[in-house]
């Protein structure tokens, strides 16, 4: 398994809407595989294949790893081919960040339950019922899936001044 760069907006496979998946096959095994070591050392909950710069509806989560204590530690990584939010349920706001836009929180509605159906590693058809972080975390990454980042949630006086601010640490880079 390798560690893999995550791309950063203004990067274009974050704005890109991911292919489906139709054939399970090393390569896309060993990508998954991959994916989950770059979001434990970032570290993250979850990440989709856009932020590695690959176009595929693929994610991965693992909310526990993340909260549970030092000693109780253990990754227990949930793939998801091509997910698609089926049924969603009730409403909270929750402030949230991204590995993908550094630097930057916002205040995002989502539904607080959700249905979820996807398709694992092994081909299997999965149906996930969640609530609380980990669906909060689901949506977003099935958000990336479709070329949603978090600046889009974002209320457009906030996003302008990240982007003001970016183009200042890109002239200063460079």
């Amino acid at each position: 398994m390798a560690v893999m760069p995550i791309v950063c907006v203004p990067h274009k496979a974050l704005a890109g809407k991911a292919k489906e998946i139709k054939n399970i096959d090393e390569v896309l095994l060993t990508l998954a595989h991959d994916m989950a070591e770059t979001m434990y050392k970032a570290p993250g909950i979850g990440l989709a294949a856009n932020q590695v710069g690959k176009l595929l509806q693929l994610v991965v989560v693992d909310v526990e790893y993340a909260c549970a204590d030092p000693a109780e530690k253990k990754k227990q990584p949930i793939f998801l081919i091509n997910p698609v939010i089926c049924e969603c349920e009730g409403e909270n706001v929750l402030e949230e960040a991204c590995l993908s836009v550094p630097d930057f929180n916002v205040e995002i509605v989502r539904p607080a339950c959700v249905h979820i159906r996807a398709v694992d590693l092994d081909g299997n058809e999965l149906n996930i019922d969640a609530d609380g972080l980990l669906a909060r975390a689901l949506q977003h990454e099935i958000d990336h899936l479709h070329g949603t980042t978090i600046l889009e949630h974002a209320s457009v006086l906030k996003r302008n001044l990240y982007k003001r601010k970016l183009k200042k640490q890109a002239r200063r880079d460079a």
